[in-house]
């Protein structure tokens, strides 16, 4: 087996297919897009037709979406680029789900699974052409009419996958999801000891191998092969301070001992301190939160960490990958994967 490798497509869709296009030289396995300034999707509409990469939302916020959008964007995506596409979910926190998108808060981990189960239903009616009925506590699917029916997608469902880091939203995933994307504010002692073994137990609950589903590492990357690469490599000490801030996260820092740096981070942040925040993570909080080094060196500490894995996210913040020293993280993961 490889360990494939996934990297951002691009923030918008103007320049979408020329990245897709330098991406695939680069030789990487597959792009994705998040939610940021701009629409996640229109970027992959632009980059399927030009690339042979794989595709893939990680992740679309779910709950502001309705299933039934979820399922037709995935659906025309998965026709655009022949079978190429996942469709990954994420659930946001509250602050921004009620008052940056205006849409309803539950609880996130029932109201993830309604989300999956649901676009899966409508999904699965299209290509096997079953009545559809699907009743949950946040939506309803009870009609489809063969106007809004697209029919049997030539290249098969698209697999919906849950972007996940608590354990309880790590096992639901494992349990009706196609894959869980475990999300990038990660330690390789957390990974062990709470995110691979609620997977188990969500495998197990629902009667699945481990086989049944995609499990994707999204890992923090700094890479570079001289000291000047090296040294500007190391901004990403400033998106780890912004993830440490988030409550939702705390429980990785208390794996390492760090839990009292959480409320100091979200204070800085609550008055806008964003550089000191950066000056709080320390050298070995980088190493560990993040993937530093060399080429060769972050490859083989992504396998010793994440080789259980099937695929990487491989995310470069707060600094400029060059496109050949992408390439040159992507063979050397290629030579390192079992």
């Amino acid at each position: 087996m490889t360990l494939k490798l996934d990297v951002m497509l691009s923030n918008s869709v103007v320049d979408a297919a020329d990245r897709a296009r330098a991406l695939e030289w680069a030789g990487v396995d597959g792009v994705f897009t998040f939610e940021n300034a701009h629409d996640l999707f229109f970027p992959l509409v632009a980059a399927a037709p030009v690339c042979s990469l794989d595709l893939m939302t990680n992740v679309a916020i779910a709950f502001p979406r309705s299933p039934m959008h979820l399922a037709n964007a995935a659906y025309d995506l998965h026709l655009l680029s022949q079978g190429r596409f996942r469709l990954g979910l994420g659930s946001q926190v509250r602050a921004h789900i009620e008052n940056r998108y205006g849409a309803q808060w539950g609880r996130p981990v029932e109201h993830m699974r309604e989300w999956v189960s649901a676009t899966k239903a409508i999904l699965n009616s299209w290509q096997d052409g079953t009545r559809l009925d699907f009743r949950g506590e946040y939506t309803r699917h009870t009609l489809m009419t063969p106007t809004f029916d697209p029919g049997p997608n030539p290249y098969g469902v698209p697999k919906v996958l849950v972007g996940a880091l608590g354990p309880r939203m790590n096992r639901m995933a494992a349990e009706v999801a196609d894959g869980v994307l475990v999300m990038p504010f990660n330690t390789a002692r957390h990974m062990q000891e709470r995110t691979l073994p609620a997977i188990r137990d969500g495998l197990a609950a629902a009667g699945r191998d481990r086989g049944d589903i995609e499990v994707i590492a999204e890992v923090i990357v700094g890479v570079g092969r001289t000291e000047e690469e090296l040294a500007a490599a190391r901004g990403v000490r400033g998106l780890l301070a912004f993830y440490g801030s988030t409550p939702a996260y705390r429980a990785v820092l208390d794996v390492e001992g760090w839990g009292d740096l959480q409320p100091e981070l979200n204070a800085r942040s609550k008055r806008g301190e964003w550089g000191q925040m950066a000056e709080l993570v320390t050298d070995e909080m980088v190493d560990t939160l993040a993937v530093c080094g060399t080429p060769d060196e972050v490859a083989a500490e992504i396998v010793a960490r994440y080789g259980e894995c099937d695929r990487v996210c491989a995310y470069f913040p707060g600094y400029q990958a060059s496109d050949d020293l992408i390439a040159d993280f992507a063979a050397a993961l290629r030579r390192a994967a079992p």
